[in-house]
C-alpha cells in the first residue's frame, strides 16, 4: 500500500490502524468518511507518530484525539 498518495482507501487504511494502536473507544466520530481529504498529509503525519511510538500517556492519547478531531470536514 502506497501511503503517499491521497486516496479514500489510504484514509481509512490509516484511520483504522490509529484507532486500533490506541485502542479508541468512541471511533463513531471519527469516521474516515467524514475527514477532509486535503489534509491528507496531516493524517499521515498522526499515523508515522502513532506508528512510531509504543505506547501513550493519557495527555497523549487525548491531544492525538484531537488533532484527529481537528481534520474532520466542517
Amino acid at each position: 500500500m502506497d501511503l503517499t498518495k491521497s486516496s479514500r482507501e489510504n484514509i481509512e487504511y490509516m484511520l483504522n490502524e490509529i484507532i486500533t494502536k490506541l485502542r479508541m473507544v468512541n471511533i463513531g466520530a471519527i469516521k474516515s468518511d467524514s475527514l477532509d481529504e486535503e489534509r491528507y498529509e496531516e493524517l499521515q503525519e498522526i499515523y508515522e507518530l502513532v506508528m512510531k511510538k509504543n505506547s501513550f500517556s493519557p495527555n497523549e492519547m487525548q491531544a492525538l484525539a484531537e488533532e484527529l478531531g481537528q481534520l474532520r470536514r466542517a
